[in-house]
């Protein structure tokens, strides 16, 4: 770690964290005796903290969002010839960078065209859900306004976005909720809810989607909002057949499909987008994360033209346009940072990469699996992985959420920072996850597993 990186010393830094940042997800009671944690810097896969303790990062930045790595000098540099240039002006007009950034992301996405700059993935799907709320007022009276969501997602935050998330400890404590928003069951095979396998599986959970939209009424319901891979609900990727059910099943009810790939978007799964892999066609896109690998804040809410068009059909009347604004959806720093990630991840041939490294982790999970009969099902796509850990693998019981907890402390205590399911969904936060840069090497990811085997042996025996 480059000493100079702070000129004060570091004690104060940590006393003035301690003193008066309010940190993410954390109980704050420990530090009242203890430190907290403050990363000073990072480089590659590598992060240091400020005691100088190096980690390989596993969860790119603690979120699925330092897609290429740290220390990318070009995209620095070009947030920062941006920023001298113009660093800000309100959305209602145009920019370069947020002009050349939308061309370049919608040739990497077909059949969509229209790009909507926001601040954040929670806000990129409210952006939607907005969208939809006044094309049912425009179109149907009002009538066409429910959004579907599906059991283990999740798509934001915020109030409405908590609303649409089918992970009830992250909404606890924080009802009322908006009105309007109707789960659909999950489609994880390893959790069953019907007595099938493979396509005939993912087949039954469509179709439950469906027995939901009958069950509303579907002159009610405008639009279904998935991620393409779950996330934070466990790692879950569709089985056969899904999603091009799900795609029938929208058209024929005229039902608006909103895939939220915040954090499978740019990379992550292998593909520039985890939608692309199911040959389907949304209506929306909404990103995050890894569109600017985290140099700058940027989030985009991208649709097809047949969306755009219901907002500039009726130019007389002048209700008629999309009223919302983003202020800093008018950063410049965003587009400019996520035009380098791209070519980034073009010239780098990352994308490969994460192919063919994302196989190679796969197999090194299943030979833990192998190993550890705590290790009930591994599951992912490209460098997006996780790990079900049950106390018994014939009852598929999950072990307690503290245990798995204790094997991210393990690994974090040998060096490697890995994530877990926590405090989502009730019952089922049992599953290690895991998202390396799309940089990852065979080394960066030996070293993954053999922290989890490790830690493994010392939690579970």
């Amino acid at each position: 770690m480059d000493g100079k990186i702070i000129d004060n010393d570091i004690s104060k830094i940590v006393d003035a964290d301690r003193a008066h940042v309010w940190h993410h997800l954390i109980q704050h009671k420990p530090f009242e005796t203890g430190e907290p944690k403050i990363i000073v810097e990072g480089r590659g896969m590598r992060v240091w903290d400020q005691h100088g303790r190096e980690s390989l990062d596993a969860v790119s930045g603690g979120v699925w969002t330092v897609n290429v790595g740290y220390g990318r000098e070009r995209i620095a540099n070009a947030v920062r010839d941006q920023l001298i240039k113009l660093p800000y002006f309100a959305g209602s007009a145009g920019s370069i960078p947020g002009a050349l950034f939308s061309e370049k992301l919608i040739s990497k996405m077909p059949g969509l065209s229209r790009v909507y700059y926001t601040n954040s993935g929670s806000e990129a799907n409210e952006k939607a859900y907005k969208m939809v709320r006044q094309i049912a007022h425009k179109r149907y009276g009002g009538k066409k306004h429910k959004i579907l969501y599906r059991d283990r997602d999740y798509h934001g935050t915020t109030i409405t976005a908590l609303s649409c998330g089918g992970q009830d400890e992250r909404g606890a404590q924080y009802g009322p909720f908006t009105p309007g928003f109707v789960r659909v069951p999950h489609c994880l095979e390893y959790r069953a809810q019907w007595d099938l396998s493979g396509e005939e599986y993912g087949l039954a959970a469509a179709n439950a989607i469906e027995e939901v939209i009958l069950a509303e009424g579907p002159d009610t319901v405008g639009a279904l909002c998935l991620e393409p891979v779950t996330a934070g609900g466990g790692v879950i990727v569709p089985p056969e057949g899904y999603w091009p059910r799900v795609q029938e099943i929208c058209r024929k009810y005229d039902i608006l499909l909103h895939i939220d790939e915040v954090v499978c978007g740019v990379g992550r799964t292998g593909e520039w987008f985890g939608y692309q892999h199911y040959g389907i066609e949304p209506d929306f896109v909404t990103m995050a994360k890894g569109v600017a690998s985290g140099y700058a804040a940027i989030a985009c809410c991208v649709t097809n033209e047949k969306v755009f068009e219901m907002f500039k059909d009726d130019a007389s009347d002048p209700m008629n346009y999309f009223r919302d604004i983003s202020t800093f959806g008018g950063c410049t720093a965003g587009p400019a940072a996520a035009l380098e990630n791209i070519a980034i991840i073009e010239e780098e041939g990352l994308l490969e990469n994460t192919t063919r490294m994302g196989a190679y982790m796969l197999d090194q999970l299943r030979a833990l699996q192998d190993k550890h009969a705590v290790i009930g099902e591994v599951r992912g796509k490209g460098l997006f992985l996780g790990a079900e850990l049950v106390s018994d693998r014939s009852s598929k019981e999950p072990v307690d959420e503290k245990l798995a907890q204790a094997v991210t402390a393990d690994c974090g205590a040998q060096g490697v920072i890995i994530g877990v399911t926590n405090r989502s969904v009730p019952g089922f936060n049992n599953t290690l996850c895991y998202s390396p840069a799309l940089i990852a090497g065979k080394d960066d990811i030996n070293q993954i597993i053999e922290a989890t085997d490790k830690a493994l042996t010392k939690v579970f025996g």
